[in-house]
């Protein structure tokens, strides 16, 4: 069984469910209500509804907090009437459903926007922050005679190509002097790097959190972390052109609501815990719950640092353009791709003046 299955618990909860589901609601539902502000009274806009891509199950994560929310509240605080779309395994997916027109909004990596753009896909960045520094765990089998990045050489190592992983990896085996063509480089899903290294089939496996820190709690002395592992990768909110288009004020109105929702998250990781239970994403009173609190209050998950969203920076800009330019020379991307030369676009320009007001 995968850590991954959000049903799964290792510990039963000292509540009942009914007692669990009251308290976590009641918890969330004034967290996420208190975030609101003043976004109640925002005008509406066309009535067009925003359809938001989620990763993963959609039980954890700033929009679970916010989907705790009566949907009339929610919707009054976007402007909008809003559908979810969860299930997607990381961003690249959901650049290629906004590039089949099927998504309006979503959470992406850097490493998915330099895909998106290679591809032209139809989407504008609205804002960015720096992923956690530690966002990313490397496990090793605990008996495995790999310490540093130096002992990588030729090792079977598992991340899922071209995301936030990858790039970690890359920049790690750089420390010693490596590329990724220097290793057994496989990719895999977070469910099916979890199953390779628990069976020893693999002799590493990068990846993001929470899927790295609940499979190192689950294997427990199996397994062990490398050091001076980092992440490198910076984190976007993007639009449609299509939804920019027809539902502007939804769309800044949904940047400005995610970041004033995730401070609230970050200031209360018990009460987040709670609620993130009750809306089925792991049993009550689990060693889930008691890894996520950890990582809440680490701020390591992938929105921990979204209470610092912002408008597109130079910083951003430049460190994005890095990162495309280290793939395309790995062949991860077939051509160079400009990404400053995007991010710094008149189009994207012109929608960052309205995010730098509508965060202001």
């Amino acid at each position: 069984m995968s850590p991954y299955d959000s049903t799964t618990a290792l510990t039963s909860s000292p509540l009942s469910r009914r007692q669990a589901l009251q308290r976590g609601l009641q918890a969330g539902s004034a967290l996420a209500a208190l975030s609101l502000g003043g976004n109640a009274a925002l005008a509406q806009s066309n009535g067009t509804p925003l359809r938001v891509a989620i990763i993963g199950d959609g039980r954890t994560g700033v929009w679970a907090t916010l989907r705790s929310l009566p949907e009339s509240q929610l919707h009054s605080a976007i402007g909008s009437a809003i559908t979810f779309q969860p299930g997607f395994t990381a961003s690249l997916p959901v650049m290629e459903a906004i590039k089949a027109g099927s998504v309006d909004f979503s959470f992406a990596t850097a490493t998915a926007l330099v895909n998106a753009i290679a591809a032209k896909v139809p989407m504008i960045p609205l804002a960015a922050y720096a992923l956690p520094a530690d966002e990313v765990d490397f496990l090793v089998r605990a008996e495995s005679s790999i310490r540093s990045a130096a002992d990588l050489k030729g090792k079977r190592i598992a991340h899922q190509n071209g995301t936030t992983g990858t790039y970690s990896l890359i920049k790690y085996l750089e420390t010693a002097g490596l590329r990724l063509k220097d290793v057994q480089a496989v990719s895999l899903s977070g469910v099916d790097a979890y199953t390779a290294l628990a069976q020893g089939s693999i002799d590493g496996w990068i990846h993001w959190q929470h899927a790295g820190a609940i499979a190192k709690a689950r294997l427990g002395d199996k397994v062990r972390l490398l050091p001076n592992v980092r992440t490198y990768d910076w984190a976007f909110y993007v639009a449609s052109e299509k939804a920019l288009q027809s539902n502007p004020q939804a769309v800044f109105n949904a940047v400005k609501l995610i970041k004033q929702t995730q401070a609230r998250i970050n200031a209360s990781p018990e009460a987040t815990a709670k609620l993130w239970a009750a809306q089925g994403g792991f049993r009550p009173g689990s060693l889930e719950e008691n890894v996520f609190v950890e990582l809440i209050r680490d701020k390591r998950l992938s929105d921990s640092t979204a209470d610092l969203l912002a408008p597109l920076s130079r910083q951003a800009a430049t460190e994005t353009q890095e990162m495309a330019d280290s793939f395309q020379q790995l062949g991860v991307l077939p051509q160079r791709t400009d990404v400053v030369g995007f991010l710094q676009s008149s189009k994207v320009g012109d929608v960052a003046q309205k995010i730098r007001s509508a965060l202001s």
